[in-house]
């Protein structure tokens, strides 16, 4: 072992990250549970033609500060320090979700939206320690198999989505107040934070190697094909994670079943699939697996845009599932092993970048499901008095043309990395380059 990792608890070490993983998932889960109750109880009254567009403000906030947080903190961990960042983020995962739940305290009417969206912010800026952090401390622990261990790492994400979803449908049938199961975020923060204490964290794989700060900043000018992947990463996390926070709000009426089973469900595939990543990996590279995932996200989402029913919307959030399941840790591993000279601060950028399209998707998306419905109805009076099987025509007819429009995103990227995968065949197959030289080593 490399990196002195032999002296290290590396069980522990990551099983704080699976954990710290985890509870961002469930955070994430439970804001796409509660986003039904945030805007009936609050926006619509606020404004009625816009409460779409405000939800999908409060719940992009979120990736924005995710965004921020993982580009400024990355390229930090050996300065700060990776347990103290990680506790950080536990406070503010605490932080925002009691601000949230407790809005009503600090504003009244119109200006309830801004405790709302400050919670939020203080959600995905812990979700950004939390990324910013458990990415390079995976690939220092594990610098032999960063595909694989990224994407097991990955899977606990999906597992906190299940988890949050499944409370959030469970504890809503026994009408069990939003705010109680909001507040299940704060109990697996609690529990990384003491896991952390007495325990030595690694150094990052870039420093570890002796590369300066300075070095890996001057990567990015001598790496301009970065910057293709920089691109790709805005549609690949479009493509996961803008439907996933919308899949309750907008698909619910229009499948006939609560649209959160069906991110529980696509979840639960996701947790498996990523634990295989490794022998799939090996079969089709890592860029191959991404063009397949490609082509099964973008025809998901469109079976998602004219699901009409349970069977149609389980079958479609199948295809969607296997689609997006390997997109985000596949195309973090990647980056790590093109660019290891990079280190956090390349892989922190790719999650950043990524997250930042969810800030400015989201709110299209709200806007394009808003205006569709309107349209469908005729004006927004017709559509206030719309009901029952009228309302469920207009809320479909507003989820296709939501979720056909996010389709084009995956598909765009075919000829991307379709051209990249042709590339590397006529090379000679997918290559990693070791940190500490320029030497390439042939893995497919």
């Amino acid at each position: 072992m490399n990196y002195k990792n032999n002296m290290l608890d590396r069980k522990k070490i990551f099983l704080i990250s699976l954990l710290a993983l985890f509870t961002s998932g469930l955070s994430a889960a439970l804001r796409a549970t509660i986003a039904g109750d945030l805007q009936g109880n609050y926006l619509d009254a606020i404004d009625l033609t816009r409460s779409t567009i405000m939800i999908g403000e409060i719940l992009g906030v979120s990736f924005l500060g995710f965004a921020f947080t993982l580009f400024i903190a990355s390229p930090l961990l050996d300065a700060i320090g990776m347990a103290r960042l990680l506790v950080a983020s536990a406070v503010c995962f605490i932080a925002g979700t009691l601000i949230v739940i407790f809005a009503e305290s600090f504003a009244s009417g119109a200006n309830i939206y801004w405790p709302l969206w400050v919670g939020m912010l203080l959600s995905g800026i812990g979700w950004g320690l939390v990324e910013g952090t458990t990415n390079p401390l995976t690939t220092s622990l594990y610098p032999e198999d960063k595909t694989n261990k990224l994407n097991i790492l990955h899977a606990w994400w999906p597992a906190g989505l299940i988890v949050g979803g499944l409370a959030g449908v469970g504890l809503g049938s026994l009408d069990v107040s939003w705010k109680l199961q909001f507040a299940l975020v704060l109990i697996p923060a609690v529990i990384y934070t003491l896991m952390i204490i007495g325990v030595v964290f690694p150094q990052t794989e870039r420093a570890a190697a002796g590369i300066s700060m300075k070095d890996m900043f001057m990567e990015i000018f001598r790496q301009p094909s970065f910057f293709i992947w920089l691109g790709a990463m805005l549609l690949t996390a479009a493509s996961e994670l803008a439907p996933g926070q919308l899949v309750d709000l907008v698909l619910t009426r229009t499948v006939g079943m609560d649209g959160i089973l069906l991110l529980v469900y696509v979840s639960g595939l996701m947790f498996v699939m990523r634990h295989f990543s490794g022998p799939i990996v090996k079969v089709l590279s890592p860029v191959g697996l991404l063009w397949c995932s490609c082509l099964l996200a973008s025809i998901g989402l469109y079976l998602l845009s004219v699901a009409n029913s349970p069977i149609t919307g389980i079958l479609a959030a199948t295809v969607w599932g296997l689609g997006v399941c390997y997109m985000w840790p596949t195309m973090l591993a990647t980056t790590s092993e093109l660019y290891p000279r990079g280190g956090s601060f390349f892989v922190g950028t790719m999650g950043a970048t990524g997250a930042l399209s969810i800030t400015f998707v989201l709110p299209q998306l709200g806007a394009i499901f808003d205006r569709t419905k309107i349209e469908v109805a005729g004006s927004l009076e017709q559509f206030s008095a719309l009901e029952g099987a009228p309302l469920d025509e207009a809320l479909m007819h507003a989820a296709q043309v939501t979720f056909q429009s996010i389709a084009i995103l995956p598909a765009a990227l075919l000829l991307v990395f379709g051209g990249l995968w042709w590339k590397n065949k006529s090379n000679g197959g997918y290559s990693s380059v070791a940190i500490c030289d320029e030497t390439a080593t042939t893995k497919q």
